[in-house]
C-alpha cells in the first residue's frame, strides 16, 4: 500500500512538472502573455529563491536574520562587474575609471552568477563568526546593520561599483528558463538539505538549542552553515536580479527589500518551503495586479482623491491583515504542500457547497 502511494505521488509530480514545462515554454515563446507578464513572473522566481533561502535561516534554523538585501547586492554587483561587455565599460565608468585590475576581466554569466553566490557565502561566514553568537533581536539588528554597511561600501567603492551611478548595460537573459531553472534547482537543493541530517540538526536548533547541543549538535557550526547557504542563494538571486533589470545601483538594496522577503516567509509559513514559494508568487503578482489603485480614478466626472501613488500598498496591507487573521501561522504553517492536502481542501469545499 505504501509503495503504491509513493508510485502514485511520483506519477502525479511528473505530470505536474510536464504541465509546468509546457506552460513555461508557451510563455517563453510568447504564445501566452507579453513582455510585462514574463518580467513579473521572472521577478517572482527570483524572489522565490531569496525568500526560500531566508526561510532556511529564519524558519528552519530559528535565527532572526535580516541581511538578505546585502547578500543580494554582492551577487548582483558581481554579475554586473564581470559580465558587462569590455567595450561598454568606458561609457559606464566615465566619472571615475574602473579599477585596472577589473577593467580587462570578462567572464560568462553562469560563472559570474556562481562567483556572486560564493562571495556572498564567504562574506556571510566572515560576518557570522562574530555575529551568530547573538540571539533574537540583537542578531536581527546586527545582520541588518551589516546589510547596510555592504550597501554603503558599494556606494563609495567608485572604481569597482561606479558608486551611486550604478552599472548599466548588463546583458539580459533571453529566456525564462534561466530564471525558473535556477529557481527549481535552488528550491530542490534546499528541500534535499532540509530532509538530510543537517536539516534535522537545523530544526533541532530551532526547537531547543540547549537540547540540541546536549545531543551532540555543534550549534556554532550548523548556524554558520545555514547562514552561509542562505547567503549563497541570496547572492544567486541578486545575480539573476541584475540580469533581469540590466542595471544595478545601491538604491535597489535598501533594508526595506529584506522586509519584503520577511513578509513572504511569514505569509507562506515559517518553516514551509512550498508555502514560501506560493507566497512569493502571491506577493509579487499581487502588487502588480493592484497597481491600478496608484492611478487617478474619475467616475461621472468626479475624481476620487484616495486613488493616488501608494494607495495600492494600503489595499495590499489590508488584504494581508485579513489573510493573517484566518491563517495565523501563514498559509501552510510548518507543513509542506502535498497532493493529499489538495484533495482534502477540495473535499471540504465540496462539503461546504452542499
Amino acid at each position: 500500500m505504501i509503495n503504491q502511494r509513493k508510485d502514485h505521488n511520483i506519477k502525479a509530480y511528473i505530470l505536474l512538472f510536464i504541465v509546468f514545462a509546457v506552460l513555461l515554454t508557451l510563455l517563453d515563446l510568447k504564445y501566452i502573455g507579453d513582455e510585462y507578464v514574463r518580467r513579473v513572473l521572472n521577478l517572482a522566481a527570483i524572489y522565490t529563491i531569496v525568500s526560500v533561502s531566508m526561510n532556511l535561516v529564519n524558519g528552519f534554523t530559528g535565527l532572526f536574520s535580516l541581511g538578505q538585501a546585502g547578500f543580494m547586492a554582492i551577487g548582483a554587483y558581481t554579475v554586473a562587474i564581470f559580465t558587462v561587455p569590455l567595450e561598454s565599460r568606458a561609457s559606464i565608468f566615465y566619472v571615475v575609471p574602473q579599477n585596472p585590475a577589473l577593467a580587462g576581466i570578462h567572464i560568462p554569466f553562469p560563472a559570474a552568477l556562481l562567483l556572486g553566490g560564493l562571495l556572498a557565502a564567504l562574506v556571510a561566514i566572515l560576518i557570522g563568526i562574530p555575529v551568530l553568537r547573538l540571539k533574537s533581536d540583537y542578531l536581527a539588528i546586527a545582520t541588518l546593520g551589516f546589510s547596510e554597511i555592504i550597501r554603503i561600501v558599494f556606494t563609495n567603492a567608485k572604481t569597482i561599483t561606479n558608486g551611486a551611478l550604478g552599472i548599466k548595460s548588463i546583458p539580459k537573459m533571453p529566456t525564462m528558463w534561466v530564471f525558473f531553472g535556477v529557481m527549481i534547482l535552488s528550491v530542490a537543493f534546499i528541500v534535499f538539505l532540509i530532509n538530510s541530517s543537517y536539516g534535522r540538526a537545523f530544526k533541532a536548533i530551532r526547537e531547543d538549542a540547549v537540547a540540541a547541543e546536549a545531543m551532540g549538535i555543534n550549534l556554532f557550526k550548523h548556524k554558520v552553515m545555514s547562514f552561509a547557504i542562505g547567503a549563497f542563494f541570496a547572492g544567486i538571486g541578486g545575480g539573476l536580479f541584475a540580469s533581469l533589470l540590466g542595471t544595478v545601483d545601491p538604491k535597489q538594496f535598501y533594508f526595506t527589500m529584506t522586509y519584503n522577503f520577511l513578509l513572504m516567509i511569514v505569509l507562506g509559513g515559517m518553516g514551509s518551503i512550498s508555502g514560501t514559494v506560493i507566497a512569493s508568487f502571491i506577493v509579487t503578482i499581487g502588487l502588480e495586479v493592484l497597481r491600478f489603485f496608484d492611478n487617478p480614478l474619475t467616475l461621472f466626472g468626479v475624481t476620487i482623491p484616495i486613488f493616488r501613488a501608494g494607495f495600492r500598498m494600503v489595499i495590499f496591507s489590508a488584504l494581508l491583515m485579513i489573510l493573517v487573521l484566518f491563517f495565523r501561522n501563514g498559509l501552510l504553517g510548518q507543513k509542506e504542500l502535498s497532493w493529499g492536502m489538495v484533495r482534502d481542501w477540495f473535499g471540504r469545499l465540496r462539503r461546504y457547497k452542499r
